[in-house]
Parts: C-alpha cells; sequence; structure tokens
C-alpha cells in the first residue's frame, strides 16, 4: 500500500520488510529532482525508527534525540535534535508528520525544529502542523519555529502539555503526556492503541447458526444483535473477546520513576533515558539521567515486553553494548540499545509474528 504525502508535496511512504510483505521498491522523479523509496507497507505496522540516539552532544554515529512512530500511516516524530531532518531522509521515514511531540527543551531534543519546519514551507506545505511542548515552555517553542524572522506559510499550533494529558485523541489511539523526572519542565509520552474487536467466529455463525456472510456479519461484529430464523443472536454467540492494542512509551531524558513505571505496565516497548553505566551512577543523579540497568528496572517493575535504551552518553562511545550488558542482568535480552537507523516493528499481542528489529542503512 502506498501512502501519499500530499502535505510535503512528495510521494514517499515508510516501511520494513516482513516476512509475509516482500518489499518492493519503486523509483520517483520529482520536480526538485529529488529521488525517493516508495516502499509496500503492511497496513496493521506500528514502527518506530529512531533517528538519533546520542546524549545531549552528537558523534559521528550518533544524532541528537529524535524518533518516528508510524502506524498504519501517521507517523508522528518524538523530539527533534539538530541534524533530524536529514536522518528522515537517510532512513527513509517519509515527511508526512502532523505531530511533533516535545519531552523538553534541551538543545538536542528541539534545535532541529526550525530547519524541518522550514523544509517544509520550501516545500509547500499547506496541512496544519501541531507541536506538543512541556506546560510552560509554548512561547519558547514559538520563538524557536521563526529563528530566522519568517513566519511559516501554512498553520503552526503549539500546545502545552501537563502529565495526565491526552495530548492527541485519535479515533483508533490516543497519546498521553506522562510525568517524568529531569532537570526542567518535562514529560514522557506513551502511545496507547485502543482495543480491537474481538474475533469474529465465521464457521460457527455459518455452521451452527445458518447465517449467511452479509450485513448481519457487520452488526454482530460491531456490537448489535441481530434476528434471523425466528430467534435473536447475540454478539457475545460469535465474536470474542476484545483484544488488546499496542503501547509504546518514550520518556524522554528522565530519572527512574513510579510515573513512568505506571505508564509502561505491560507497554510492547519502552524507550528510556539509558544514558550511562553503572560506572557513572552519580553523574546519572547530578543531572537527572538514568544509567541502563536503573532502566531495565523500570522496565521490570512495569511488565514492558521490550526495552530501548537510548540518549547514551558520549563517554560510552563504541561501547554501547557494556551498557546493554549491564541492563540484561535485570531484563535479560528484551533489553536493546538504540541506534541511529534502527527500525522496530511491534505487533499486536495477538498476532502470529514476532517483534522485529533492522537497520537501514
Amino acid at each position: 500500500m502506498f501512502s501519499p504525502l500530499s502535505d510535503t508535496g512528495l510521494t514517499d511512504s515508510a516501511g520494513i520488510t516482513v516476512s509475509r510483505c516482500p518489499k518492493r521498491t519503486e523509483w520517483v522523479s520529482l520536480p526538485n529532482r529529488q529521488t525517493l523509496y516508495r516502499w509496500v507497507t503492511d497496513t496493521h505496522a506500528m514502527r518506530v525508527t529512531f533517528l538519533g540516539t546520542s546524549g545531549a552532544v552528537p558523534t559521528t554515529e550518533r544524532n541528537p534525540s529524535a524518533l518516528v512512530v508510524e502506524r498504519e500511516g501517521d507517523r508522528l516524530l518524538f523530539d527533534c535534535g539538530e541534524g533530524t531532518q536529514r536522518q528522515m531522509m537517510r532512513f527513509e521515514t517519509g515527511f508526512g508528520v502532523g505531530h511533533v511531540f516535545v519531552t523538553h527543551l534541551h538543545g538536542d531534543h528541539v534545535l532541529g525544529l526550525p530547519g524541518l519546519v522550514q523544509t517544509w514551507d520550501f516545500n509547500e506545505r499547506d496541512k496544519p502542523l501541531t507541536i506538543h511542548t512541556p506546560a510552560g515552555t509554548g512561547s519558547r517553542i514559538e520563538s524557536l519555529v521563526a529563528a530566522t524572522g519568517q513566519r511559516p506559510s501554512y498553520p503552526v499550533e503549539v500546545r502545552e502539555a501537563t502529565a495526565g494529558d491526552v495530548v492527541l485523541d485519535h479515533e483508533d489511539y490516543e497519546v498521553r503526556a506522562i510525568e517524568v523526572n529531569h532537570r526542567t519542565n518535562a514529560v514522557g509520552y506513551a502511545l496507547v492503541e485502543d482495543d480491537r474487536k474481538g474475533r469474529f467466529d465465521r464457521q460457527k455463525a455459518e455452521e451452527e447458526l445458518g447465517l449467511s456472510p452479509g450485513p448481519e456479519y457487520s452488526k454482530l461484529h460491531d456490537g448489535e444483535p441481530v434476528e434471523h430464523d425466528g430467534r435473536t443472536i447475540q454478539p457475545e454467540e460469535v465474536v470474542g473477546p476484545a483484544r488488546p492494542g499496542r503501547t509504546v512509551v518514550y520518556t524522554g531524558d528522565t530519572r527512574p520513576t513510579d510515573s513512568v513505571i505506571e505508564a509502561a505496565e505491560n507497554a510492547d516497548l519502552l524507550i528510556h533515558d539509558g544514558s550511562f553505566g553503572d560506572d557513572h551512577h552519580e553523574r546519572a543523579q547530578k543531572t537527572a539521567h538514568s544509567t541502563a540497568r536503573e532502566a531495565a528496572t523500570v522496565a521490570r517493575d512495569a511488565g514492558a515486553k521490550r526495552l530501548a535504551l537510548t540518549h547514551l552518553s558520549t563517554r560510552y562511545t563504541g561501547r554501547g553494548w557494556q551498557l546493554e550488558d549491564q541492563a540484561k542482568e535485570v531484563f535479560d535480552d528484551r533489553v536493546f540499545m538504540a541506534e541511529d537507523g534502527m527500525r522496530v516493528e511491534i505487533p499486536y499481542p495477538d498476532a502470529d509474528r514476532e517483534f522485529s528489529i533492522e537497520m537501514v542503512s
């Protein structure tokens, strides 16, 4: 399935290879001579692409903080460190983002915003953009967006977020602001899908109840009883219990805190600050960050299914595996150190395929 990005003037979509959906690419020649991939995607996919996984200072291998979550065609950008737009091009996430979620206003999380906003303007974007930012920081984000002295030609709305707020209420999911513990006004975010309808037992409907495929199936699946052969058939006779959706939690920078444990309860993926190793535990406390071991403890206590460590301090350049090993002592092989260009596919809890990771070259 191709996803048009009409708000950028480009045609592009993002995806990863899955076993039952072989990758196919098609070259597209654009008026501005850019050449982009279009990818075949799974319509039920949820993917996280890490664009920047370094701490406060970038390295040759890691950009400052940013990641894109793609959910069934929607693209959500969380944080926007310096160079984010180039990473979006490099790792083929597409530019069709309608919402940006800022965890806090330290430079390594927001300095990519002015350039990205300007690029959208150059590409004649007309659809609105909403930037979510912690309470008390809205005016600073507005100033950052207008840093060049020129406002974008498309609508930009800045909304302040307080922990506990539902900052994006979508038909099938919501994004909630969660409380974190950092040195400034900061929030994390939890993307929580609604429960899905239960499975429809077509065999029972046809063989035991004598129903033929048609409108009655839809009514029953939507929770409405139907009349058939002089009796009332209730939905629960052919529809199983509701099936859980997926949850992804992104903390931004934080000390370990109970509020994250609560928000990440049974989460499919917790993306947690893992800046330091055990050898710099005091530094983590002083700067309001977490060690990898502390992040793993949060994931364990929350009952999360997977943990991604991010915001790696430059002290560990080339040695991120050491922090991963420390976290695994608490959270076994369900933890990994995120890297720029890492793309994670998160299946539904009841799906017949597994959580998968690939690197985008």
